[in-house]
């Protein structure tokens, strides 16, 4: 599935930059996410992107400090950032615990919405309050109880309509303070891809194609403007009707 899905990432921005000259993409973390991201750096197609012209953002980011190995920006570097030829100032890792803004993870999540902001200004993209850039194709993994980036079941940044980025505390997953995409921002992508691998991953993807409340299930409101795309492995859709299969 990361094999299959890197293929497509890189055709997805090939495209993009086609047709803009440049692409923007929003990384996502854990066990698929990184996969995902190990897959891309081996993927033979990725010669066709120019790499200097894409700008990476993350969905989330555990509130840990830099370079710690649970951070999602750690794990890309790992993983994928090392091995590209990217400019440095288009990778916008989310703030980290022991920057300018100390343990104050509300003060580093508007100071991301604001990097967001910039972007868009500079881009020619903004426009209506919140400001975002257009992101080509935003990535989040399903969680088992259907959670994406760091917005979980029934906690209140689920609710977040006005800010583009919130401080998420007490999470219910360690660590319990984390930086994350709104699903306003989530939904400003042209497109949203949702990825899931495992059997712990079924139910919560047959629950979240099936489900129309986003506070009780976070997932079902993640969708993009124009598509928005699972990639499950056979084990994630056993649990999918027949006809939602493809």
């Amino acid at each position: 599935m990361a094999r299959a899905t890197a293929a497509r990432l890189v055709t997805a921005i090939a495209e993009a930059q086609a047709a803009r000259g440049g692409a923007s993409v929003v990384l996502t973390g854990g066990r698929n996410g990184n996969a995902l991201l190990a897959a891309l750096a081996q993927a033979p197609g990725r010669d066709g992107v120019d790499w200097s012209r894409v700008d990476l953002w993350w969905g989330d980011e555990r509130f840990l400090p830099d370079g710690d190995p649970d951070r999602n920006h750690t794990q890309a570097r790992e993983a994928f950032l090392d091995a590209v030829p990217l400019d440095p100032a288009r990778i916008h890792p989310m703030p980290a615990s022991d920057g300018p803004h100390g343990h104050d993870a509300a003060a580093a999540a508007a100071a991301y919405a604001a990097e967001l902001a910039a972007a868009a200004d500079a881009g020619g993209a903004g426009g209506g309050t919140p400001r975002l850039p257009v992101f080509d194709v935003l990535l989040l993994g399903l969680g088992p109880d259907t959670h994406v980036a760091s917005l979980f079941p029934g906690h209140p940044a689920v609710r977040e309509e006005a800010r583009t980025v919130t401080g998420v505390l007490e999470a219910p997953k360690p660590p319990p303070t984390r930086i994350s995409l709104t699903l306003p921002a989530i939904r400003s992508a042209r497109q949203v891809w949702l990825l899931a691998a495992g059997e712990d991953k079924a139910e919560a993807a047959a629950g979240a194609l099936a489900a129309d409340d986003p506070f009780e299930v976070p997932a079902a409101g993640a969708r993009g403007r124009e598509r928005t795309v699972w990639i499950l492995d056979e084990a994630a859709a056993a649990r999918l009707p027949a006809s939602a299969r493809g």
